[in-house]
């Protein structure tokens, strides 16, 4: 089977959110439809592994954000490829509660939903919400998949219903630690400014490494590892631990350098 043939079902870019307990939590879906107009029903799938998951069968609510070809790219690297349990998604991400619902800036429209029934897959849920409010937030063009990985140069999360296993590249690419995203500019990456940033998480150069073909860091030296003892994260950046500026913080949790820990 091909499974590139895939690529040619078109799909959006949307944020599922929803409430952890009275905390706010979400992640990234791309497989989300409207099936009914009466009563306005929306389907969403969600991987079993996700932690939004757990969160809509326990809460039975969720919103589908509609994100646009302008939105920060930020909020699919924070809600796309961090884990909810470990991490605030909402950390530093400005929002506002509506149809009852935390609903992230940047989006150009917000279905709220009651779960009404649900259906199973081997590695997935999908969840029918019968919708109880919505609303347009601002004009935009709303963003496609296809904008999504032909623009963006974005990367499918593993969880997610669309994710197609790539073929090893044969040449050296620098991606990022944080996201996944991998830089194919015409630029080669060292000449690229100081100031450059991922497109799509917005980290800075430091936290990309360069990657053979075979999928493994290339490194000319062994570096000092040094994790957070507050998420976990380990720097491996190519600016040593110790040269990094006293107000960097962990791109995770926040965190100063005093939490980190060197690791032998």
């Amino acid at each position: 089977m091909d499974n590139t043939a895939f690529f040619n079902l078109s799909y959006g870019v949307y944020l599922c959110t929803t409430w952890d307990n009275g905390r706010p939590t979400g992640c990234v879906a791309n497989s989300a439809m409207q099936i009914t107009s009466s009563p306005a029903t929306i389907a969403v799938s969600i991987n079993h592994e996700n932690y939004t998951h757990k969160c809509i069968k326990d809460c039975g609510y969720f919103a589908i954000v509609v994100l646009a070809e302008d939105s920060d790219p930020k909020l699919i690297g924070r809600f796309g490829f961090l884990a909810g349990d470990k991490v605030d998604k909402f950390d530093g991400t400005p929002y506002a509660v509506r149809g009852k619902l935390p609903v992230p800036d940047g989006g150009l429209c917000y279905f709220a939903c009651k779960v009404v029934d649900t259906m199973e897959t081997s590695t997935h849920t999908v969840f029918l919400g019968e919708v109880q409010d919505a609303e347009n937030l601002r004009k935009g063009a709303p963003m496609t998949y296809a904008y999504y990985h032909k623009v963006l140069k974005g990367k499918t999360a593993a969880k997610a219903p669309t994710y197609v296993a790539e073929e090893p590249k044969e040449e050296a690419k620098y991606v990022c630690s944080i996201c996944s995203y991998e830089y194919n500019g015409d630029i080669p990456f060292e000449d690229l400014p100081d100031d450059w940033v991922c497109p799509l998480c917005g980290m800075g150069k430091e936290y990309f490494q360069k990657v053979g073909a075979d999928g493994k860091k290339v490194s000319a030296t062994k570096k000092e590892k040094w994790v957070c003892k507050v998420c976990g994260y380990v720097y491996d950046g190519d600016v040593s631990f110790e040269e990094l500026p006293d107000d960097w913080l962990c791109p995770i949790c926040g965190m100063g350098k005093s939490e980190f820990e060197k690791v032998e």
